[in-house]
């Protein structure tokens, strides 16, 4: 028993120490890399996503699809992405992040380039759903990763900037599937994000494992090599600055806080991601497809898109400088108020002018939910055992919602008129911002172990 006891003061105490010596880390070469390399995963994944929009629009002008046809391929994408975040939260959690990051880009990598050689739309729409898969491995993992090798003071401000990196991604594919889709139909575009894909997977192989999991796991001896390696790197580029003194103590009182509140946060990311995600992903999905059915052509369409899109990295960057400065919840809060009011201006605009507008004012506001939810909040809500579990479950959840939302949005537009749309969008949004309100903890500057 004795032993037991000493063997067990030993392991918390040799945590302790490695904890307090990753918390001390600044920026050093290798987590320069991490950045780089999980922001280019992201982009890629950011452009696979949203090439679904310009694409069915294109494929439903053509003739290659129908309308229903859509719908099942943007609902399987969805369910995609819900099996690929569940996936991420189990092997990253259980298997480490390694494992997870490693495999993302292959699956969604190898199955986009295989789309781009479907002779018909079912055989595209299987290749979707494999691809999606990754697609919600990346999410999980590539913003936990960041959460995790990033210094505690400047915690939001990286992962903020990952979700912008990130979302410079939706403009460029809709500005691809514009000037290419015309000139070389839609397969050009999925050989291009697919074939970035398996050669980011190339450069990434060898990332290291995230010492917080490694600690989390007792293993011990992994974690101190790589933070040994984090130290020498700061030592020897002569950036290390003024360290923030953490308390073992009181990072372990902060950490029990968290975890005595895990189901409550689990709700609340549930629904801050789904309200996110439902209301982004709806909008930038089916605005090409509705602006066909009120009668503009394929090629106008798409311009449209991509003008409005234009917000996704300008409200990733506001988003980016605000969680820190602001704060989490008041940055969420505020933009989940903004984007309820702005969708319902926006729906009953004509004017092309103030579509596109009122558009991306609509786009940046989602953006900066995107930084701050799913680049930045989420991860926070849970400590280093539960992490990936957590975040992997909230948009886990959010995706499986979103499977439903293309069937929805076919029968709704076939009933009603795309106003009912908006309105179904503000609302849920005005629910996410009480939620967050009244139930998010603030996290900005915690510690979360």
């Amino acid at each position: 028993m004795e032993q037991v006891v000493n063997e067990r003061e030993f392991d918390q105490t040799k945590a302790r120490s490695l904890k307090a010596r990753m918390d001390q880390i600044q920026p050093t070469k290798t987590f320069y890399k991490i950045f780089i390399l999980v922001s280019a995963g992201m982009f890629l994944d950011a452009i696979d996503v949203y090439l679904a929009s310009g694409v069915s629009s294109y494929m439903l002008k053509t003739g290659w699809s129908t309308l229903q046809l859509n719908s099942i391929f943007l609902a399987v994408g969805f369910l995609g992405l819900f099996l690929g975040s569940v996936f991420a939260g189990i092997i990253g959690d259980f298997f480490g992040r390694k494992r997870a990051y490693q495999l993302n880009l292959l699956i969604f990598g190898g199955s986009t380039l295989l789309g781009a050689f479907a002779p018909n739309m079912h055989f595209l729409i299987g290749c979707r759903f494999i691809a999606a898969i990754g697609l919600g491995t990346e999410i999980v993992t590539g913003f936990s990763m960041i959460n995790e090798f990033a210094p505690i003071k400047s915690r939001g401000r990286w992962c903020a900037t990952t979700s912008f990196i990130a979302n410079c991604g939706a403009p460029l594919a809709m500005l691809l599937c514009t000037l290419l889709i015309p000139h070389f139909t839609w397969r050009i575009v999925f050989v291009i994000a697919g074939a970035a894909a398996l050669v980011l997977w190339y450069f990434r192989r060898n990332l290291p494992e995230s010492p917080r999991w490694s600690i989390n796991h007792k293993r011990y001896q992994e974690a101190q090599v790589v933070i040994d390696q984090l130290e020498n790197e700061m030592k020897a580029a002569q950036i290390a600055q003024a360290k923030q003194t953490v308390k073992p103590e009181m990072a372990e009182k902060v950490a029990a806080e968290i975890n005595s509140h895990f189901v409550r946060n689990l709700f609340v990311a549930i629904f801050a991601v789904s309200a996110a995600i439902v209301c982004q992903y709806t909008f930038t999905s089916w605005v090409p497809t509705l602006l066909v059915k009120q009668g503009v052509n394929v090629v106008s369409s798409l311009g449209f898109s991509t003008v409005m899109m234009l917000g996704a990295p300008v409200g990733a960057f506001i988003g980016s400088q605000l969680v820190d400065r602001l704060g989490r919840k008041p940055t969420i809060i505020s933009a989940f108020i903004g984007a309820a009011i702005l969708g319902l201006v926006y729906s009953v605009q004509k004017a092309p002018v103030m579509v596109m507008i009122i558009g991306f004012l609509l786009t940046t506001c989602f953006y900066i939910l995107m930084a701050s939810v799913i680049g930045v909040y989420v991860s926070e809500l849970f400590t280093t055992k539960y992490r990936f579990r957590g975040s992997g479950i909230a948009n886990g959840i959010s995706k499986l919602i979103t499977v439903g939302m293309p069937l929805f949005v076919s029968w709704l537009l076939t009933v009603a008129n795309a106003t009912m749309i908006f309105v179904v969008m503000s609302a849920f949004a005005i629910i996410a911002a009480l939620v967050v309100a009244f139930l998010g903890p603030e996290t900005n500057n915690q510690i979360l172990e």
